[in-house]
């Protein structure tokens, strides 16, 4: 019961400190405004001294400055409730009073307001601080989970015309780093202060971004406001083609970081990425997805597609003429990239089907396209490495609402595989190399006499798949070599012999990867084979020969089913149709003849002796 009681007092006593820090940034006039004014600040009691003002680090944004602007000059003093109250308000200065006054009066006509609604002609700082009180309600934008977290001041807010005015000016202060206490100089004194974040300090190319503008009470005890924003960040996910059910691409559900595919198959893949929480105090969002592709991978043209998903788990398709999709050349293949070209970027995006398309914090923006391996994909297991064919995504973003710069997210990477097989010919008797042999190869198990069937593919030669029967030829060195397999069950059928030998029956052989497809850092991890004879494993081995000729029997050398090529070998062994030469050919026709003269005699003497025994009786 103690530790109960312990408990909730330690729970109300949070309560009552998130509610006194609700009213810390207000800005008034004789009394304290609560949280009216307090617009996107989150302040806490800070290790300052006195009269200073801390803006946390945040993750990400370790190395980050701003820039301070003070708005009004006042007298600041501590309420008994945790806020502050300013009083005695003046101008920064002349040059301030007038932009952040032509704001409003820009802001007033743009939200209709009527006349007794509208700042006085030649306002007093008063005045001004008064219609701030008045007009700044709900200045907060929405955050992903719904709740206030902080610096997010929406673009359709007096603050932020204030702040795009002010901005303008000659800071009082820049260089202020996150983390660090920061007290107004003896000319400007305690106030009412504009802080944003030094676009300087956001390098580009660089996981980071810029707060919203800061609006804050300076003076009194110190405070330490709490720089709120995500950076966005983007993801990448493959689909393996045994795994697509069909139907609209929005639906699919097996997305994984690592899979494998034929040479020549289209492949899914999806790339989705966040926007910062701050969204909203953007007036034009840049968004960029940039992704490599490695040489062995083509866009398939005409593939590629755009939604906006949120939180209602709904896909809205946006419009292609709200982005430019282009395909480069890249270092070590391709780069495909999706921009949102409008005149505000991400903001001015529009829905395919018409009407209303909603955009905020939480939205996801999700690419999906397609690509095949071509000729150049990397063989799994080659040099004795698990590489894959990797496919990179990175996404560039708006960084700083009051400046134009831009970041770039942490990447992510997705592998896509493919495998190799060799068939060696060779005589069975000799073990050297045959030449003139022909096979087919059906990816499945066709033995069971279905390979007539109309789903049946078979493999071509650049390892693609075909509806129609293809013959693979021996090269001059007997061998057959496939690149760009999937994994699975093959059926290996020899359709004609060299002359003079006997043809093996089909055998199937089976490439077993092991792929841990939901870790971007694992994917394949143990590459093998299976080769399933069908009762000739004599003549038919997973391997390379031992080379011990004489025994008309196939024997492998131990550890040669794969090469260091990655490819996996399998060695064929056809039988020698052979007439053994006959001597003495006279001799045996004589034998014969002889043979066939007794036994003519033998069987008249036979009749003769019947035909007397009966004259025997008759007497």
């Amino acid at each position: 019961m103690e530790f109960e009681q312990k408990a909730e007092e330690k729970k109300m006593s949070m309560s009552k400190n998130i509610a006194r820090l609700a009213v810390t940034a207000g800005l008034t006039a004789a009394l304290s405004f609560g949280g009216v004014m307090a617009p996107v600040t989150m302040a806490f009691a800070a290790e300052g001294g006195t009269d200073s003002i801390t803006i946390s680090k945040v993750e990400g944004n370790e190395n980050t400055t701003f820039k301070a602007y003070q708005i009004f000059k006042a007298t600041v003093t501590d309420s008994e409730n945790g806020g502050k109250t300013a009083q005695n308000i003046t101008w920064a200065s002349d040059a301030v009073g007038t932009r952040v006054i032509v704001a409003i009066n820009r802001w007033e006509n743009d939200h209709n307001l009527k006349d007794e609604d509208k700042l006085p002609s030649n306002p007093t700082a008063q005045e001004v601080a008064d219609f701030l009180m008045a007009h700044a309600e709900n200045p907060t934008a929405g955050s992903a989970d719904g709740q206030a977290k902080g610096t997010r001041v929406a673009t359709g807010n007096v603050l932020y015309a204030v702040a795009n005015a002010v901005k303008n000016e000659t800071p009082v202060k820049s260089g202020i780093a996150a983390g660090t206490s920061w007290s107004p100089d003896a000319e400007n004194g305690n106030g009412y202060y504009l802080f944003v974040t030094d676009g300087s300090s956001l390098e580009p190319g660089n996981k980071n971004t810029g707060t919203s503008p800061i609006f804050a009470v300076v003076g009194g005890n110190a405070v330490t406001v709490c720089e709120k924003t995500s950076i966005p960040t983007v993801g990448k996910k493959i689909l393996d083609n045994s795994k697509v059910k069909g139907g609209d691409i929005t639906g699919e559900t097996d997305w994984v970081d690592a899979a494998d595919s034929q040479v020549g198959q289209e492949v899914n893949y999806r790339l989705t990425g966040t926007i910062a929480d701050n969204y909203d105090s953007y007036d034009s969002y840049s968004y960029k997805f940039k992704d490599s592709l490695d040489q062995g991978l083509d866009f398939v043209d005409g593939s590629l597609s755009v939604y906006a998903l949120n939180n209602d788990g709904e896909y809205s398709e946006i419009n292609s003429e709200s982005y430019k999709v282009e395909v480069s050349a890249g270092s070590n293949g391709h780069v495909l990239t999706v921009d949102f070209n409008g005149a505000k970027g991400l903001k001015s995006a529009t829905a395919k089907k018409g009407g209303t398309l909603t955009i905020n914090a939480n939205t996801n923006i999700v690419v999906f396209y397609k690509a095949k391996l071509n000729a150049k994909a990397v063989i799994a297991g080659a040099n004795n490495q698990l590489n894959g064919n990797l496919n990179t995504v990175t996404l560039e973003y708006s960084n700083n609402p009051m400046s134009g710069g831009t970041g770039t997210s942490e990447s992510d990477t997705v592998k896509d595989y493919t495998y190799g097989l060799k068939i060696n010919k060779v005589d069975l008797g000799t073990e050297k190399a045959l030449k003139g042999a022909k096979f087919t190869i059906v990816a499945g198990d066709t033995t069971n006499g279905d390979e007539n069937s109309a789903n049946v593919k078979y493999v071509k030669s650049d390892g693609t798949l075909s509806d129609s029967k293809v013959e693979l030829s021996m090269d001059s060195d007997s061998v057959i070599t496939l690149t760009g397999l999937d994994a699975g069950v093959y059926t290996v059928t020899e359709t004609s012999a060299p002359d003079g030998y006997t043809k093996v029956e089909p055998f199937t052989f089976e490439i077993k990867p092991t792929m841990n497809a939901i870790d971007p850092n694992a994917g394949l991890t143990v590459l093998s084979g299976t080769l399933n004879s069908k009762n000739q494993s004599d003549k038919v081995i997973a391997g390379l020969t031992d080379k011990r000729a004489g025994d008309n029997k196939l024997t492998m050398q131990t550890g040669s089913e794969k090469d260091t090529d990655g490819y996996f070998n399998i060695t064929v062994g056809d039988t020698k149709q052979v007439g053994l030469p006959l001597t003495g050919l006279n001799g045996v026709t004589f034998t014969w003849i002889a043979g066939g003269a007794v036994l003519c005699i033998g069987v008249a003497h036979l009749i003769r002796s019947r035909k007397q025994a009966e004259e025997s009786e008759q007497e």
